[in-house]
């Protein structure tokens, strides 16, 4: 029997032949955090070729985890099935795990700002920013990597926009961080008050949008979760 071949008779085996082919997981939740286009879902799981992603796409669809349907203007939408969304809570599950035990200094070693910057985008509380057109400009360092910029055009009532070049429009918010700083505090390694305190996250320009930073920048869902002390890891693995 080839390492690929399961005992179909084990559901475990049968739930892992669907969902461990590489970036599978993520797509899924990247579907269900809302991107329907294959554009959208390639920027949410950059690290795929746009080959790669439509081979699973049609693998996904061949197993009753995702459909295809007409969207507007003549782009094509992908969507989870029923099958496939009472999956979320289990893999939400396994995120949470990992997050729980996983020590902070692994989960910051690979860091990727495009990731990163998208999945921020998808957490802007409009709500709280001014009721017009507000634009903030991430400036991100990452020696030795070249400092990177993206903007966030956000206007009421429409989804948030990231731009990887300069959009042309008034900066209302310069954000210039560190990279892991601003990872580590949108996750929930720690917190914004503590990386603007040690001066690795700074903010010039709109005093309210500053000050509210909390507010209008959610964190990641993973954030609220109580990591494990290395010492309770320590003591289960023993």
């Amino acid at each position: 029997m080839s390492d690929s071949t399961y005992p179909r008779f084990c559901p475990v085996a049968m739930a892992a032949s669907l969902l461990e082919p590489r970036w599978t997981m993520l797509m899924l939740c990247e579907m269900w955090s809302g991107s329907t286009r294959f554009n959208e879902i390639q920027r949410g799981v950059p690290g795929m070729s746009p080959g790669l992603l439509s081979k699973r796409l049609k693998e996904m669809e061949a197993n009753g985890l995702v459909i295809r349907r007409p969207g507007a203007g003549g782009h094509t939408e992908y969507l989870t099935t029923p099958l496939a969304d009472e999956l979320e809570p289990h893999i939400r599950a396994l995120g949470e795990w990992a997050h729980r035990n996983i020590d902070c200094e692994v989960s910051l070693q690979d860091l990727d700002a495009r990731l990163l910057m998208w999945k921020i985008r998808g957490k802007i509380d409009l709500l709280q920013l001014p009721k017009r057109k507000s634009v903030i400009q991430f400036i991100l360092n990452d020696p030795p990597n070249e400092t990177a910029n993206y903007w966030l055009v956000a206007k009421p009532g429409e989804e948030t926009d990231l731009c990887y070049t300069d959009p042309k429009h008034d900066v209302d918010l310069y954000v210039v961080c560190e990279l892991r700083a601003l990872t580590s505090a949108w996750m929930g390694h720690s917190s914004f008050v503590q990386e603007i305190e040690a001066e690795r996250i700074t903010l010039s320009g709109h005093e309210l949008m500053a000050r509210t930073l909390t507010k209008w920048l959610t964190r990641s869902s993973f954030a609220v979760i109580e990591k494990r002390s290395p010492a309770a890891v320590q003591e289960r693995r023993g």
